[in-house]
């Protein structure tokens, strides 16, 4: 019979659990598994006299993952319990619970193939809920967010709409693709909602007395960089407690995924995303492919 895990342990596993729920909002499963991983890990360092997370070393760390790996357990599921102590070590140290994060120092071997950095839809909403839209950039970069995932649009084409390139009224944007090629994008009526928020209370403000032909302005009226869209991206995603290498093409490679994932076509997929051939569209049925077994994997019992 196992030993019950110390308070030291659990104590903070149950009050990040409770951080996840009511500060997140995360749905339950994910939460579950949060929670389930790292009672693992807690059990794990018990055993081996670690009996607060402060204790818990590099070394400490790489000596779970190796015991893991000797039980056979499968590498997306080791994967997924790093990144679990990821952002679990975030949480103790903003909570002043732990002094260093043992995890900085820790990466996993790669994959033979590199698939592209994707969100899930909690983590998209955790993103698009951190700008504070009291504020006038705040309004900006949720109307940014929510319309990069509604449409998956590159960030050069973000910067470059053009007022002209908006037809809201029939639920379409028309962007400018590599190569000048335009395409017509359906865009939802969430993200519809936030650019006429934007537009209609937030850009003449900033545009002040300028003329401008570009949607997006910095906070001197002028056009949006990509430096900018992505610095502002950065520190939402670290806002939002994300452990992923997030780009604003994170956000196009997480439209394209979940359309997948909820039954689109991939010519359709094409399309949207303005590819020119299907092979560059095809990468993500891997991915969805990936996070399909994943899901088999772990909760079919004879997985």
């Amino acid at each position: 019979m196992h030993n019950p895990i110390k308070k030291n342990l659990l104590g903070p596993v149950d009050d990040f659990d409770e951080f996840l729920r009511s500060q997140r909002g995360l749905a339950d499963n994910t939460r579950i598994s949060y929670h389930s991983d790292l009672i693992e890990a807690a059990a794990y360092f018990q055993q081996h006299a670690l009996n607060d997370w402060q204790s818990v070393d590099r070394f400490a760390v790489l000596q779970l993952l190796v015991h893991l790996q000797n039980e056979g357990r499968a590498r997306q599921s080791i994967s997924r319990l790093v990144s679990t102590l990821r952002q679990f070590y975030l949480y103790l140290r903003r909570q002043h619970i732990v002094n260093s994060d043992p995890l900085e120092l820790v990466t996993l071997p790669k994959g033979q193939r590199k698939l592209p950095t994707v969100l899930t839809e909690d983590e998209v909403q955790a993103l698009l809920e951190v700008p504070d839209t009291t504020k006038k950039l705040g309004i900006r970069d949720r109307t940014m967010w929510e319309v990069m995932y509604a449409t998956g649009v590159r960030v050069s084409e973000l910067i470059n709409l053009t007022l002209s390139e908006l037809h809201l009224e029939v639920g379409l944007i028309q962007p400018r693709g590599k190569g000048d090629k335009e395409r017509i994008i359906p865009i939802g009526e969430v993200a519809i909602d936030w650019l006429q928020k934007y537009l209609r209370q937030v850009r003449p403000k900033l545009l002040k007395k300028q003329r401008s032909q570009f949607v997006f302005l910095n906070a001197h009226g002028r056009q949006l960089s990509r430096q900018g869209v992505w610095k502002n991206l950065k520190a939402d995603v670290l806002a939002a407690g994300i452990d992923k290498d997030v780009t604003p093409h994170t956000l196009r490679h997480s439209f394209a995924t979940h359309l997948l994932e909820n039954g689109a076509d991939l010519r359709v997929v094409q399309e949207l995303l303005g590819h020119a051939d299907i092979t560059t569209t095809q990468i993500y049925t891997h991915v969805s492919r990936k996070r399909l077994s994943a899901v088999y994997n772990r909760y079919h019992p004879r997985a």
